[in-house]
């Protein structure tokens, strides 16, 4: 049985732990009978590894964050991917497999389609700090964003000013147009 773990807010712990875990409704590329789903990643020896999604998460507003570890039978069928792929349906066990064997596990997530029983949460824990990777994985190091739409720069984010920019003088100086301007036609 495969050992999984879902990041919450800390405000929903304790509806977590009266009711499980609710389902979320669809993600695009879901597929037939996948109308909602429960975001988990499987319990890795590296604890990094396994938060990874924290910092990503944190993004969302939530100051203070959870993780509820649950298992699920093998033969379960769940979707799993990287989140910039579609994802593939596959057994519980499968996906928890194929993720560990993975060169590089972040970014990666499963997807049960259905509500996780608060009898099947083995633990809920405060998780101390964010860990992990923002906007994509490989982010470290490289340009925030490569458009200053509001898409991708929203505004109020941490620096999103500074971002925009910089954004804008890089466009500007390979003789592209920015998003002001473009309004302007």
């Amino acid at each position: 049985m495969p050992v999984l773990v879902h990041i919450a807010p800390a405000n929903k712990a304790n509806l977590i732990r009266r009711n499980g875990i609710a389902a979320r409704k669809l993600h695009p590329d879901a597929g037939p009978g996948f109308d909602r789903l429960v975001w988990a990643f499987p319990v890795l020896p590296s604890y990094t590894l396994t938060h990874s999604w924290s910092r990503e998460l944190k993004r969302t507003g939530a100051t203070s964050l959870v993780a509820a570890t649950f298992r699920i039978a093998d033969d379960e069928p769940v979707l799993a991917s990287h989140f910039s792929q579609r994802p593939a349906q596959m057994t519980a066990a499968e996906a928890a497999g194929f993720i560990a064997s993975a060169e590089d596990p972040r970014g990666y997530e499963i997807m049960v389609p259905r509500r996780i029983a608060s009898s099947e949460i083995i633990r809920i824990r405060p998780l101390p700090k964010a860990v992990g990777w923002r906007y994509y994985p490989e982010a470290k190091g490289k340009p925030a964003m490569m458009c200053d739409c509001p898409m991708c720069c929203h505004p109020g984010e941490v620096k999103s000013r500074r971002y925009r920019d910089r954004v804008r003088a890089r466009l500007r100086a390979n003789g592209l147009m920015t998003m002001p301007e473009m309004e302007g036609r």
